[in-house]
């Protein structure tokens, strides 16, 4: 499939197309808004609790602590973006390691890898997260880890299916005629022809692992050093009827980030889906 047709069929999904411009915006804040809005994110600068719109200088006011919420939100768009990149490549990583061992191999590592992958599916995924994190010291990497590790089992199983399709094709079959190494095989010939599917749950996974990110930062357990949405909306709990916003701000921009995936995810399926047919 050409740049171009890849295209065509993205952007005849407007809401697909509306995702994406949803998520560059979030890509840009998070990569560019620190030059665009330096302000220190932990420094108090002016009175708390300054509503919205009260003084131009603070256009989204201030916290309990005198602090700048528009300044924590422009630079916790970039380490809950970070977050969910870092955990969803890692899930995506192993998944497709152990998805195209089992989907290749068959037989015995076929099963020993697909109980290891049940087991993984059978415990709560964010009551394992939230074990993990209590258990280890709260950090960024930590919740990558953890994340990451309750992330894989649906890529892994995904491609495992892909390779069981594949592997008997023809192509498959001209390549062992040939004398090509099984390790060439899977990774040159099966697993390219597996990524378009890997690539719509990946967007997915992106969405989650924020939205997992947020829920611990709230309940106390995300890494206290760095500002993150669920961390001004855990911030903002405790003020929720007298300053209400502290809490609706960076709930909002992940529902917008995750929405904007979600939508993105949708167009991926309709353009790189090769049972639809150009119009």
């Amino acid at each position: 499939m050409t740049e171009r047709t890849f295209w065509r069929r993205y952007r005849r999904n407007r809401a697909a197309v509306l995702g994406l411009a949803l998520f560059a915006l979030v890509v840009f804040t998070a990569i560019f808004g620190w030059l665009l809005y330096p302000s220190d994110p932990w420094a108090p600068v002016t009175r708390p609790f300054l509503w919205p719109g009260e003084r131009t200088a603070f256009p989204l006011g201030s916290d309990s602590m005198g602090r700048d919420v528009l300044a924590g939100l422009i630079h916790g768009a970039y380490v809950s973006l970070l977050i969910g990149l870092a955990a969803t490549a890692a899930a995506v990583g192993l998944g497709v390691t152990i998805g195209t061992i089992a989907g290749y191999a068959r037989g015995r590592t076929d099963d020993a890898l697909m109980r290891l992958t049940e087991v993984f599916q059978t415990i709560p995924n964010f009551i394992f997260v939230l074990v993990l994190v209590a258990i280890f010291k709260p950090s960024i990497r930590t919740i990558v880890l953890a994340i990451a590790t309750v992330s894989w089992p649906p890529i892994a199983r995904l491609v495992r299916a892909e390779f069981l399709s594949l592997r008997e094709r023809s192509f498959v079959q001209s390549c062992v005629a040939i004398g090509m190494t099984d390790v060439r095989i899977m990774w040159t010939q099966i697993l390219p022809n597996c990524l378009a599917p890997v690539i719509i749950v990946a967007s997915i996974l992106v969405a989650t692992a924020i939205l997992v990110e947020a829920g611990l930062s709230f309940l106390g357990l995300g890494d206290p050093n760095v500002m993150t949405w669920g961390k001004m909306i855990g911030d903002g709990r405790d003020s929720l009827r007298t300053a209400w916003y502290l809490s609706a701000i960076p709930g909002v921009a992940i529902v917008l980030t995750v929405l904007g995936l979600s939508l993105v995810g949708e167009g991926l399926n309709d353009a790189l889906n090769p049972r639809l047919k150009d119009l």
